[in-house]
């Protein structure tokens, strides 16, 4: 019984909220500037809660599940992250990257120096098994004048939280390209002034494909690290058509000598 008045209230409510957003959007254009500021606020406030919500409904209803094909973590991995990017749909799922700078969703954008502007990137749905995540991320390439070609992912805070220079980072991707695709990734750590910054290329056969990275070469100061990103860096990808179907980064502990 208690349950039936708690729904009956909860619909109440959503239909008044509702009705009440319909009226704001016809009275929209008769506000006054302050109003609609803080209409305009209110609305955004509550748009990022919505994508959070549907972002996390799309990816526990997304076929191929999120836990399909998954590759097994290595034996002691003790953080492991896949983008949101590559979990659930995006607001906006497409867009020419004209400029220098493009973001894709919360921590990922691509960067170029291209003066053509000729780069279009698109979220995707997977439909395989084996893509191993419900969407990727298409880079169309056309006219490529540029000398570099990036994808740049922040890594969260819980990655650098504890991270020592006894461990090792790893990003296994999953790449779709309609020739082989020359490309490395790039770890970079901020510690302190200064920025580590190792290097690993990526095989240009396969689909499937592993960046490993030992932090103990990386002249690394474990005890002032302050934030870490990675950097998927293409080469020659003019008039190509790369698709990221995965990615997945985690990290494990080296087993003490």
């Amino acid at each position: 019984m208690a349950s039936r008045i708690a729904r009956a209230v909860q619909g109440w409510h959503q239909r008044r909220t509702e009705a009440r957003w319909a009226r704001l959007a016809e009275t929209a254009p008769e506000l006054e500037s302050h109003e609609l500021r803080a209409l305009r606020s209110e609305a955004r406030g509550m748009r990022r809660q919505l994508d959070r919500v549907m972002q996390a409904a799309d990816a526990r209803l997304a076929v191929p599940p999120l836990s399909a094909g998954l590759a097994q973590m290595p034996l002691g991995t003790d953080w492991s992250w896949r983008p949101d990017l590559w979990r659930g749909a995006l607001p906006d799922p497409g867009a020419v990257a004209s400029t220098d700078r493009t973001a894709l969703g919360e921590g990922v954008a691509l960067y170029h120096d291209c003066p053509l502007g000729e780069v279009v990137v698109r979220q995707v749905r997977n439909d395989r098994p084996e893509d191993r995540a419900p969407y990727g991320l298409a880079i169309d390439v056309f006219g490529f004048k540029g000398s570099f070609l990036s994808l740049a992912l922040n890594l969260p805070e819980a990655a650098v939280e504890g991270l020592k220079a006894r461990h090792l980072l790893r990003a296994e991707l999953v790449i779709d390209c309609d020739r082989p695709a020359k490309a490395f990734t790039r770890l970079n750590i901020k510690h302190g002034p200064n920025l580590a910054q190792p290097v690993s290329s990526l095989p240009e056969q396969g689909r499937e494909k592993l960046a490993e990275f030992d932090l103990a070469y990386a002249g690394l100061n474990d005890r002032r690290i302050e934030r870490a990103w990675l950097d998927l860096i293409l080469n020659d990808a003019g008039m190509s058509r790369i698709v990221i179907r995965d990615l997945v980064v985690s990290r494990r502990p080296r087993a003490e000598l």
